[in-house]
């Protein structure tokens, strides 16, 4: 069975860039799946912020994408996620999710879910 890890500071200052890295066991990144990033601000709903694809195709939401960028490192097995210039409003639980759907908006649109990193945006 798949497992899905995030890992990551838990707290930034604004302007900074947020560094997060799922290492997945159980399972290659390069299946063929989408493995997605996805986040939940507090008091929100769940906001798919991209994913890559086991061939190593790259995604993104149309509203993150100028400050997002997602790679990968298949000797490791593990995808990254990296968001520029962070704002208390990228304050959420961030989660690394593996399914055969692009896009994920809730919980059914993915199989395999890491357990979440809170990460808290504050001066």
């Amino acid at each position: 069975q798949v497992q899905l890890q995030e890992s990551g500071p838990g707290l930034l200052k604004p302007s900074q860039t947020l560094s997060l890295t799922c290492t997945v066991s159980g399972g290659s990144i390069t299946d063929y799946y989408f493995w997605g990033w996805i986040r939940q601000p507090p008091g929100k709903g769940l906001e798919w912020m991209g994913a890559i694809t086991g061939s190593g195709s790259i995604y993104y939401s149309p509203s993150l994408k100028s400050r997002t960028s997602i790679s990968r490192d298949t000797s490791k097995n593990q995808f990254t996620l990296q968001v520029r210039s962070v704002t208390p409003g990228d304050t959420a639980v961030y989660y690394c999710a593996r399914g055969e759907n692009l896009e994920v908006r809730a919980t059914t649109d993915a199989d395999d879910w890491g357990q979440g990193i809170q990460v808290y945006v504050s001066s």
